[in-house]
């Protein structure tokens, strides 16, 4: 008979190390998130928190002037607080901010306004499949191509006096001189060159959604009014907002225009860019730093209030930003309710 022989011990498996904990994955985790995006940190700290923190200094000193006791000219700087800001509730320097304020209140507003209305007009005309629809995207995209002062010495052409403006009106219109007509042309000649940027930006929102969510509401009896009121407009929401924060912004800080195109120190169309560029070449630089510090906190609420109100749609789907399926099905649902508003 063989042999008989022990079988073979069990194969041992080496101990399993318990995974770390969920607070020790977070920490290393919040490390290497902290290491990857510190240079991005140490960019913006360069050139954005370095310029805003001068400018803060600056805005509390002012440059000396005249004699001293001695007889002798005064040089350096000197520490005054808060008199630069101070100064926008009194004097001539106080009318002259309220009015900068107030044109750049107004700017923004009615040019963000006409601009999303066309943007969304030069959208659905891109989108509609129609023979020589990438020629017509070029020419609507090209003003927005074209240098804001090359546009600028355009429109100049286009109002002065013998221009093609007057010719077409039958009227002598001194679009260029100080008054409401020179606003009125800052706004036409900024709306001919911004309006394309929204059209591209929601027309990147209309190749979002999906045909079929159209073709349903068709079959449905939906009319093409109905279908851009209760689908459309409500799936571009994200896109419009993303768009119209862009142009705040962007308009909030408008300079080159209204200077080349009617000029400096015109009442009617100055700027807070350009109220803190002239007090600037003039050698203010204590006032300019001030009504720089104030339109750089006039920008940051606007654009903190526009994303604290609105910051779920500006940077995240209704369906949070999962998969593609899920956000599918989330304008799936969202064209079911739109199915029942239109039935």
């Amino acid at each position: 008979m063989p042999a008989l022989t022990a079988p073979p011990p069990p194969a041992t498996r080496p101990p399993r190390t318990p995974p770390p904990p969920a607070r020790q994955r977070r920490r290393g985790t919040g490390r290497l998130a902290a290491v990857l995006i510190s240079p991005t940190i140490a960019v913006l700290a360069l050139v954005a928190g370095y310029p805003v923190l001068a400018a803060l200094r600056e805005s509390v000193f002012d440059k000396n002037s005249g004699l001293d006791r001695s007889g002798f000219v005064r040089t350096g700087e000197r520490f005054v607080g808060l008199e630069h800001y101070l100064a926008l509730f009194r004097g001539e320097a106080g009318e002259r901010f309220w009015n900068a304020f107030t044109n750049t209140t107004f700017f923004t507003v009615t040019t963000v306004l006409i601009e999303t209305v066309l943007g969304i007009v030069m959208a659905l005309v891109m989108h509609q499949a129609v023979r020589g629809r990438a020629l017509v995207r070029a020419g609507i995209l090209v003003p927005w191509a074209i240098p804001t002062v090359v546009s600028a010495l355009l429109w100049q052409w286009i109002f002065q006096a013998d221009g093609a403006a007057n010719a077409l009106l039958g009227e002598q219109v001194l679009w260029t001189t100080d008054g409401f007509q020179a606003a009125v042309a800052v706004i036409v000649a900024d709306t001919w060159k911004t309006a394309p940027f929204v059209g591209l930006l929601v027309l990147a929102g209309l190749q979002l959604i999906p045909a079929e969510v159209h073709e349903a509401a068709r079959v449905d009896g939906a009319t093409a009014w109905q279908g851009f009121l209760r689908i459309t407009l409500p799936l571009l929401r994200p896109v419009l907002l993303v768009a119209v924060l862009f142009r705040l912004l962007d308009a909030l800080r408008m300079f080159d225009l209204p200077y080349v195109l009617i000029g400096a120190r015109k009442d009617s169309v100055e700027t807070l860019s350009m109220l803190a560029f002239d007090e600037a070449a003039n050698t203010r630089y204590g006032p300019a730093a001030a009504y720089a510090v104030l339109l750089f906190l006039y920008v940051a609420a606007v654009a903190f209030v526009f994303v604290r109100l609105l910051g779920a749609d500006v940077f995240s789907s209704d369906d949070g930003g999962r998969t593609p399926g899920r956000r599918r099905t989330g304008v799936l649902r969202r064209h079911a309710a739109a199915k029942g508003a239109v039935a």
